[in-house]
């Protein structure tokens, strides 16, 4: 596991606006289909609300139909960290961001090839970097 970023939850309320610390530092989720980065099919790179950290590129995202951007696999496997997630009576992998801990979202096995895997992030958590 990397270095976390050092800051108190105080800290990030100061940082982050009211519905990005509730997803990234609550575990939030924003509505399905609400997202700004949903229908978003630009080039480019989809990095951590949080800290800046690179967590996504566009050559993964696809239409998942599920309500939320989905990607197939991430920047890199050192820029996420997934978490067991047996909240809501559920089991799920939490996904967060490796550098500050934040919450992105879930990342389930029923996504399409080459992973199989289906990262189901928020868009509030993401900030979009069109190359």
């Amino acid at each position: 596991m990397r270095q976390r970023i050092p800051r108190s939850e105080e800290e990030w309320r100061k940082i982050l606006a009211p519905e990005e610390f509730h997803v990234l530092r609550e575990k939030g989720t924003e509505p399905p289909f609400t997202g700004k980065y949903l229908y978003n099919k630009k080039k480019g790179v989809y990095r951590c609300a949080g800290c800046g950290n690179e967590v996504f590129l566009s050559d993964s995202k696809y239409d998942s139909g599920t309500g939320w951007p989905s990607f197939w696999a991430p920047a890199s496997k050192e820029s996420i960290e997934p978490k067991p997630d047996n909240s809501l009576g559920m089991r799920r992998t939490e996904v967060l961001c490796s550098k500050c801990g934040g919450h992105l979202g879930h990342v389930f096995n029923d996504g399409p090839e080459p992973t199989g895997l289906r990262y189901c992030m928020n868009s509030i958590a993401l900030d979009f970097y069109e190359k």
